[in-house]
């Protein structure tokens, strides 16, 4: 038997270890990029929010542009990552 062979069997139980290793990063930064997009989202509709009350909009209407403005936010989000995912498969 070859010695670089034998070498490379040693290393087979290895590369596992690897895949899994590559699989929990994905994993890590896709949840981090979603949670960044939803920090986002919310500091978005937190400005919305003050902003429209700085103009003298009722807590109601406030409250109505606020979740305008996050949901906008989680939409373009989500159109973006689509248009990602178009564009690299």
């Amino acid at each position: 038997m070859d010695p670089d062979e034998q070498r490379f069997r040693d290393l087979r139980p290895r590369q596992r270890l690897t895949l899994y290793r590559e699989l929990a990063v994905n994993v890590v930064v896709a949840l981090l990029t979603v949670a960044l997009v939803i920090v986002i989202a919310v500091l978005a509709a937190a400005g919305t929010a003050k902003l429209a009350r700085m103009d003298g909009a009722s807590y109601p209407t406030a409250l109505t542009r606020a979740a305008t403005a996050f949901a906008a936010v989680i939409t373009l989000a989500s159109a973006v990552t689509g248009a990602l995912t178009a564009l690299f498969t």
